[in-house]
């Protein structure tokens, strides 16, 4: 419990000196209220009411509670860089555990629900950087009017990226991305599309080239209802990294998918520029890694914490409890009793005594 305390001392209180409530008191609260399931301000308040005597076994709580209106505003006006920084502090420990060659993935989601009438869906947007063997955020930035680009760019300049390798879409496939990666020392992997149309057609050349004996790897894979089998190659780029102003690019890698669901029959191809010459087999499962942010982040974000219905709208609000959602499901996740994630969650809520559990375990990793 003392890693909490301690993390959210750093978080900037943008409050009057006349405040009555704890600034680091008030965002465990919101925290672990969060990690519960509470998806609004009014909702935080009320689960804090309901399990005041959990929270004075280890919070002084001067002042009782917080109202919705308190936390309403603090999470309005407190940055949401400095509070994800601080759960960056959190679970320092675990990011440690990274290794050489460990797949970052880079990816934005939109919070649909936390824009007015008239407004895009993609208004509000958080850009995370996700350690996709850990299951953990790395990082997350705030994304206003669909600035994705300059989000990730941000994110790249706050994780250490040496001996690592970043994932992204065809988006983040640019000049400027790609020095950012390389200038921190990590490799890269990034999807290759018309966006970057010279490029992918002198890619498309270079696999035109490939002799019968190339270097294949396969895979296949069989469920749901569906069977899917891919071939990976990957090729050298011949020097085009010069001629492409691309820095560090040395091959292109090709994935030709075959997924054949009730009788149908889809094919696709997809390329990827690459900053390293990777075997086949690594290269294949590089790409495969890159769809844990789709699956194990966005997906449960949206399943088990109902993102996509969240209406908070105001100021810094919608993306301060995006930090929190985030950041619970990485706490969630490092508990290793049986039971699926969403059980977890309604369990830490029901049982005082796992809800404790799940807290004091990052004191002891």
């Amino acid at each position: 419990m003392e890693t909490f305390l301690t993390a959210f001392d750093d978080v900037p209180d943008p409050r009057a000196k006349n405040t009555r409530h704890d600034l680091c008191e008030l965002l465990v609260v919101g925290f672990v209220a969060v990690l519960c399931g509470a998806t609004s301000c009014a909702e935080m308040a009320a689960f804090g009411r309901s399990k005041e005597h959990v929270f004075k076994s280890f919070l002084k709580l001067k002042y009782s509670i917080p109202s919705h209106d308190t936390f309403s505003t603090v999470l309005r006006m407190i940055d949401p860089k400095a509070l994800d920084a601080a759960f960056g502090q959190v679970l320092a420990k675990i990011t440690a555990l990274l290794g050489e060659g460990d797949v970052i993935a880079i990816d934005g989601k939109a919070l649909r629900g936390a824009r007015d009438k008239g407004e895009s869906a993609r208004t509000r947007m958080m850009v995370s950087a996700y350690a996709t063997r850990l299951r953990l955020t790395l990082a997350t930035v705030t994304a206003d009017n669909g600035g994705e680009l300059e989000a990730a760019r941000e994110i790249l300049g706050l994780i250490k990226l040496r001996g690592k390798v970043v994932t992204a879409d065809a988006l983040h496939c640019n000049r400027r991305t790609v020095a950012e990666i390389v200038g921190g020392g990590g490799d890269y992997c990034l999807a290759l599309k018309a966006n970057q149309d010279s490029l992918l057609s002198d890619a498309r050349s270079c696999f035109g080239e490939v002799s019968p004996d190339h270097p294949v790897a396969r895979q296949q894979e069989v469920g749901h209802g569906r069977k899917e089998t891919r071939a990976g190659v990957v090729v050298s780029a011949k020097g085009l990294a010069e001629y492409h102003e691309f820095p560090n690019l040395k091959a292109f890698g090709r994935i030709e998918s075959r997924r054949e669901t009730d009788g149908k029959v889809q094919t696709s191809t997809r390329y990827f520029a690459l900053s390293w010459m990777p075997a086949p087999e690594v290269f294949i499962a590089t790409v495969r890694a890159h769809w844990g942010i789709e699956n194990a982040l966005h997906w449960q974000l949206d399943v088990s914490f109902r993102e996509d219905a969240a209406r908070n709208r105001k100021d810094n609000g919608p993306a301060n409890i995006a930090v929190l959602r985030r950041r619970a499901l990485d706490v969630a996740r490092r508990d290793t009793s049986k039971g699926s994630l969403s059980i977890k969650l309604k369990r830490a809520g029901w049982d005082d005594s796992f809800l404790l559990n799940l807290l004091n375990q990052l004191d002891s990793e």
